[in-house]
């Protein structure tokens, strides 16, 4: 009686160990399923093209603006995969404006982008300082300049406001683009939003590290526009 008994529950803790494993290996296959789909590496491996680092954004901000985000490398695992060293794909001159986070809108995570972030997404010193680390060093591919529409520095600027502080600085660094835009018609806040992205490209492209990098081909420097009420990034040129 006691053998059947313990056979029985012999068979109950292998039943119950196959089970779990075989509930292990289907979220790892699910898992690894959901990787196949992304046939371009999250990371800057050296083979990556810098036209390919281009289309990994905005494959990432087409299913955000679309409400398909797949939240790529957000867990904790992945967290853990890159927590002793970095290898981002792009790097992103962005806005300190609170809508306009690149991770969530290009459907990225942890270890895909390098950010830096500055009211009117202006190229300081310590701006383009820290972008030729993150390409020079770390080896992301292409640097975006995104601007944002109503961008409050850029308006604050067509305005000529009188600020406090160092905020001076930031308009002082957006002046420029008044002259590029020019009297266009339309908005004129959008024009000359476009052209202050267009102004930091060219002073990226200035740096004499960002410049070798795009000579050598590793690198490109681009230009783009996120429209707060459709979530969609556009390329400016």
């Amino acid at each position: 009686m006691n053998g059947k008994t313990n056979r029985g529950n012999v068979s109950r803790r292998n039943l119950l160990k196959f089970g779990a494993g075989a509930i292990g290996t289907g979220v790892l296959t699910a898992g690894l399923g959901s990787n196949l789909v992304f046939p371009k590496p999250a990371v800057a491996k050296d083979d990556m093209t810098p036209d390919e680092a281009v289309q990994l954004l905005m494959e990432g901000n087409q299913r955000f603006a679309s409400g398909k985000r797949r939240n790529i490398n957000q867990d904790l695992l992945r967290l853990r995969t890159v927590a002793k060293t970095q290898k981002p794909f792009a790097a992103i001159l962005g806005c300190a404006d609170s809508r306009v986070p690149s991770e969530i809108i290009f459907d990225r995570g942890f270890g895909d982008l390098f950010i830096c972030r500055v009211a009117g997404n202006v190229a300081t010193n310590e701006e383009t300082g820290s972008l030729e680390f993150g390409t020079l060093v770390l080896g992301a591919k292409v640097i975006m300049v995104m601007g944002h529409k109503r961008c409050g520095a850029v308006d604050a600027t067509i305005k000529g406001a009188s600020v406090p502080g160092q905020i001076g600085s930031l308009l002082e660094a957006i002046k420029p683009a008044l002259k590029r835009a020019g009297d266009q018609e339309g908005d004129r806040l959008e024009a000359t939003t476009k052209a202050n992205v267009l102004v930091q490209v060219e002073n990226l492209k200035a740096s004499p590290v960002i410049s070798q990098l795009i000579e050598e081909g590793k690198l490109k420097v681009v230009g783009g526009f996120y429209d707060l009420d459709t979530g969609i990034v556009t390329m400016v040129s």
